[in-house]
């Protein structure tokens, strides 16, 4: 089981490493290049043309390596149908942000749409595998019936992770750095439960966005786009699911939860009082308007990522020690 790991992590970061310069040359010479928001922090300007929808390189690697060295495992298919599905919604988005040269792309009721209609194929599947709509809660160690409203739960997991994922990918290297120690954890976690599908799935995930990070870090050569981040937010959301631990996503991603929760706040407050809590949202520009590094803004997040995986860990596992 150990050797299938290695041998999946070190094909999809091959590959994803390999790939990664042929696509950003193929990206330049097509002009497939990255548009900035022109509220954002100034110093991301000189970001503009950077090549993007890198994530396509990271779920191609985590495709062909499991095609190569992973046993068939039903778990592991779903895992790839949430994560592949979400891609292509995401390359949609990219795709009209790139031709239409702005940084807004499709209309978010379309998002919501193409969700909604995963969600119910999913959920569908899930049934006919007979997959409980019960509910751990953490901290509490209290199991919920969802039973129809279970549903319900995918598709606020599938929706708010990708979102989530896509407003923390702002800065170099901190969506796919941070995904990465998510997903180990979850690695871990399966690994545990016996549950060697998505095992593979996440071994290869880690292993293709590694590779995609060499070229992703500050100053980025390339960026994931939209096809990457819903990619692993899809990705996270699937794992979480079927390894039953639906809620402890909320403490291993931790990070895109408090990214995503400085937006609301933001927000919410200056619709409120005219004032902003943050110097702007989400929180890693913050920082950045604050004279920080993005180095020590990613590296700085990159820690507390780290910190939310362990917490989830150590209560997805205090049980079984």
């Amino acid at each position: 089981m150990h050797t299938e790991i290695i041998k999946i992590v070190l094909t999809s970061f091959i590959i994803s490493i390999v790939c990664s310069p042929l696509f950003i040359g193929y990206s330049r010479k097509i002009q497939f290049q990255q548009h900035i928001r022109k509220d954002g922090p100034k110093t991301h300007f000189s970001k503009k043309g950077t090549p993007t929808m890198g994530g396509m390189i990271f779920v191609i690697a985590s495709i062909i390596s499991l095609a190569w060295w992973a046993p068939l495992d039903y778990l592991m298919l779903l895992a790839l149908l949430v994560t592949v599905s979400s891609a292509l919604l995401g390359w949609i988005d990219d795709y009209s942000k790139v031709v239409n040269s702005r940084s807004l792309g499709i209309k978010a009721r379309t998002k919501f749409i193409g969700q909604v209609v995963l969600t119910l194929l999913l959920v569908y599947l899930l049934n006919l595998l007979g997959h409980s709509t019960e509910v751990v809660v953490p901290f509490t160690g209290k199991v919920i019936e969802l039973g129809p409203f279970y549903g319900v739960l995918v598709f606020l997991m599938i929706s708010g992770t990708t979102n989530a994922v896509n407003l923390t990918d702002g800065i170099d290297g901190l969506a796919a750095g941070s995904s990465i120690i998510a997903l180990m954890a979850f690695l871990v976690l399966a690994s545990m439960t016996g549950e060697e599908g998505v095992m593979y799935f996440c071994a290869a995930m880690v292993g293709s966005v590694f590779g995609f990070l060499i070229y992703n870090l500050h100053p980025a050569k390339l960026f994931m786009g939209d096809v990457g981040s819903l990619a692993l937010g899809g990705a996270m959301a699937a794992v979480a699911i079927l390894l039953k631990m639906e809620l402890f996503l909320i403490i291993i991603g931790g990070l895109f939860i408090l990214e995503t929760l400085s937006v609301m706040i933001q927000v919410f407050v200056f619709k409120l009082t005219g004032k902003r809590v943050l110097l702007m949202s989400p929180l890693h520009h913050h920082f950045e308007l604050k004279g920080w590094s993005e180095w020590q803004v990613v590296t700085s997040l990159w820690g507390v990522a780290f910190i939310f995986a362990v917490i989830g860990l150590m209560e997805a596992t205090s049980g079984w020690f």
